[in-house]
């Protein structure tokens, strides 16, 4: 991978997430080629005519202000880059600084998920323990204004997390419409460093299998993977369900040491593939001892993307696990991001991700092999039961959160595939074990 003339000497390599901001593990960059000491005509070509029109705009346009140079160059670079694809991006110092923080699985805010509906600012959730938690804000409420502007049908969810955002300790105030109640409600919170879980809801389900949720893939989520994993075993559990639904992905490298304890050492687990043939990067296990035998089934749906992907993908492909559930995202390109100088980045689409046998799942997806499909409003109330697993009262779950709890119908099939693996493995060693000496 090639840095560009001013970068800092470090790549973050990652694979981006569709719902959240995820950001990604350093490494260092090769020594740049594109700006050796031989000319490079077709660039200096290039160049000249932009800085021909942009020197035209400065110096020709009404507003001087809009069209100084560093605003054009800005919205120059905007352009370039983020014409090339969805995941690629020029990234200002301040969505830099987010995405950096984002680096550690921590943020700080108010606590709460909040999705766009029809032009509208609408709480998902509050994470528990949260200042938004504490405060009493609820699935439902629509978010008006923040700090005393209001929001409009034009402002983004960017726009919205960087208002809610902000350093620890700092106030915010929030203007909130509770459709149940038809009334208007102001509070001022304090921001806290938030900490997103990105393994949860360990536990033992009855029958003796193991279950585990994936939320993202963060630089804390392995340690937190092998510590859920061993906290299972200790438990007794005979096999696993790991939960990827709704996982927007992040890591890399993460997502290989989740799949790591399940591949015999040197094992294939992932590679990349860049621009160029040569550029094929491997990600193979580094493991001691033998492999993780254990019946598994990975929950996915059409929120499991980018590194959520490459786990379940190298799972499958190789058969170390069932995937249940509905096609995954089709989130199958790396980005990487360079650190440029005044504290900006630049996010990149540098390679594709392939499985172990050469699939590539980028628009296409992971087909389950057994498929459980959820109406869109079924599968918004198991996200938000996922969510917020703290709240075990059926009754007060409904009044918290507007609806009673449903059943989880593909988590209950993982469950019904485990037994019938159990079975099978059953008769096997039945059959298998010699005959008793008179029978």
């Amino acid at each position: 991978m090639a840095t560009v003339h001013g970068m800092f000497k470090r790549v973050l390599t990652l694979v981006t997430g569709v719902l959240l901001g995820i950001a990604a593990t350093v490494t260092i960059a090769r020594v740049a080629a594109a700006w050796s000491f031989w000319p490079n005509r077709e660039l200096d070509r290039s160049a000249g005519y932009v800085r021909e029109v942009l020197a035209l705009v400065n110096e020709n346009y009404v507003d001087g202000k809009a069209a100084s140079y560093d605003a054009l160059a800005h919205s120059a670079i905007h352009g370039m880059v983020e014409s090339l694809d969805p995941h690629s991006e020029f990234l200002e110092s301040s969505d830099y600084q987010e995405l950096e923080e984002e680096l550690t699985g921590d943020f700080s805010g108010i606590g709460v998920q909040v999705e766009k509906v029809k032009d509208r600012f609408v709480v998902v959730a509050p994470i528990a323990g949260t200042p938004g938690d504490r405060a009493g804000i609820t699935r439902g409420d629509e978010i008006l204004g923040v700090d005393g502007k209001l929001l409009s049908r034009d402002d983004t969810m960017e726009t919205m997390v960087q208002r809610l955002r902000g350093k620890k300790n700092t106030k915010v105030k929030l203007s909130l419409f509770r459709p149940s109640t038809r009334a208007q409600i102001d509070l001022t919170l304090t921001r806290e460093v938030i900490k997103v879980a990105s393994v949860r809801d360990v536990h033992l389900l009855p029958g003796g299998a193991g279950y585990l949720q994936l939320t993202e893939f963060s630089e804390r989520t392995a340690d937190d993977f092998d510590a859920a994993l061993d906290k299972l075993l200790a438990l007794g559990a005979d096999s696993l369900i790991i939960d990827l639904r709704n996982n927007p992905g992040g890591l890399l490298d993460a997502a290989v040491d989740v799949a790591e304890p399940f591949f015999s050492n040197n094992e294939l687990i992932v590679y990349t593939k860049g621009r160029q043939a040569s550029d094929r990067e491997e990600f193979r296990a580094s493991v001691r001892g033998e492999p993780l035998r254990i019946p598994t089934v990975v929950l996915i749906n059409e929120g499991t993307a980018s590194a959520a992907e490459i786990v379940t993908g190298a799972l499958k492909d190789t058969g170390k696990a069932v995937i249940v559930g509905e096609r995954s995202f089709g989130k199958g390109s790396v980005q990487s991001v360079f650190k440029l100088k005044n504290g900006e980045g630049l996010r990149l689409t540098t390679a594709k991700y392939y499985t172990p046998s050469g699939v590539s799942i980028h628009e296409k997806g992971i087909t389950p092999q057994v498929e459980v499909v959820m109406s869109a409003a079924d599968d918004r109330k198991l996200r938000l039961q996922q969510l917020r697993s703290d709240v075990t009262d059926p009754k007060t779950f409904q009044e918290r959160f507007g609806f009673a709890p449903i059943e989880d119908r593909p988590l209950e099939v993982a469950r019904e595939v485990l037994r019938a693996a159990r079975l099978l493995d059953e008769r096997a060693a039945e059959e298998s074990a010699p005959a008793v000496a008179g029978q």
